[in-house]
């Protein structure tokens, strides 16, 4: 039985990673072990999981039922030995988290190395993309999202906010003037994120509390996928951005980037969150880690100790 568990193990981790590759690195196998593992398992219930080619591993339909099957159940085997550990005890088993690249190379990394400092038997594995990953299909146990969370089964936790800027380079300023209003950023060059339709992008505070948010239709001839490469090209002049704060207070602190909207024009904030899957008995490693960063991002988040630039003094001759 103990050989059988380690071939579902391996099973569940290949459909998860698509592939034996990516499921070895996770486990911290050879690709060869995880591949014999798998083809034990199939050997033992005489059917085929997998659907193998040169290029991909896809689970057959058989496959997928045993996964959609067993999945939800080893979870809640990890769990419950996880509940019963002793409280004081060591943090042990892995961990796997997903996070935003910006956010995490700059603000999360220093935050996780503590935690992985103070808990030296937990295994920890992070990945950075800022695509909204499933996390309960691809195996996280927690994910951080910036942005408004919309309705899903998923349990979530506030860290703190994060209040989005529209903001441009000062020669762009200079140049094409200020906008007045919303509806001039349509007749603006703008840079897009990739990862996130205009329509949610280019949405601000109401004129009048308790009316429909404001929203801009724009037109980008760039549209980027990552926040810092939209934050470099705004400083090269090449149009307005809207951005988390915490992408671009360096900028705003050193003055190659401006606020590019008058005042009171606000984008709608958003909050960046502990995600992670709804169970009964919640890990003691995810709560452990769900409550440090929670503590850490408390008070004031580390991007609003940087002040805007003074714009500079001109000389009389």
């Amino acid at each position: 039985m103990t050989q059988r568990y380690e071939d579902i193990l391996a099973f569940l981790e290949v459909v998860k990673a698509g592939g034996f590759t990516a499921a070895g690195a996770r486990l911290g196998l050879a690709k060869s072990v995880v591949s014999d593992r798998v083809r034990n398992l199939e050997n033992a219930l005489g059917v085929e999981l997998l659907r193998r080619t040169t290029r991909s591993v896809t689970p057959t339909d058989r496959g997928t039922e045993l996964f959609e099957t067993l999945h939800p159940l080893v979870q809640g085997v990890t769990a419950a030995v996880d509940a019963a550990a002793a409280a004081d005890g060591p943090l042990t088993g892995r961990l796997r988290m997903t996070a935003p690249i910006s956010f995490g190379m700059r603000y999360l990394t220093p935050v996780i190395t503590a935690f992985a400092q103070a808990h030296p038997q937990l295994e920890i594995a992070l990945d950075f993309d800022d695509r909204a990953v499933d996390i309960i299909g691809a195996g996280y146990d927690l994910a951080l999202r910036v942005g408004r969370l919309t309705d899903s089964s998923l349990m979530a936790r506030k860290l703190c906010d994060s209040d989005r800027v529209v903001c441009c380079s000062p020669g762009y300023l200079k140049q094409h003037g200020r906008p007045k209003g919303v509806e001039d950023l349509a007749q603006h060059a703008t840079i897009d994120y990739a990862n996130l339709h205009a329509g949610r992008l280019w949405r601000f505070e109401p004129a009048t509390p308790g009316d429909e948010p404001r929203v801009v239709e724009t037109s980008s001839r760039i549209v980027v996928n990552n926040g810092e490469a939209m934050r470099d090209m705004a400083i090269a002049g090449l149009g307005i951005i809207v951005l988390p704060r915490f992408i671009i207070a360096d900028a705003l602190h050193s003055g190659a980037l401006v606020e590019a909207m008058p005042p009171g024009i606000r984008p709608l904030p958003d909050a960046i969150y502990a995600v992670y899957p709804p169970t009964r008995h919640m890990p003691r490693k995810l709560r452990a880690m769900v409550d440090h960063l929670a503590a850490s991002f408390a008070g004031t988040p580390p991007w609003l100790a940087l002040k805007p630039a003074k714009p500079a003094k001109s000389r009389r001759a």
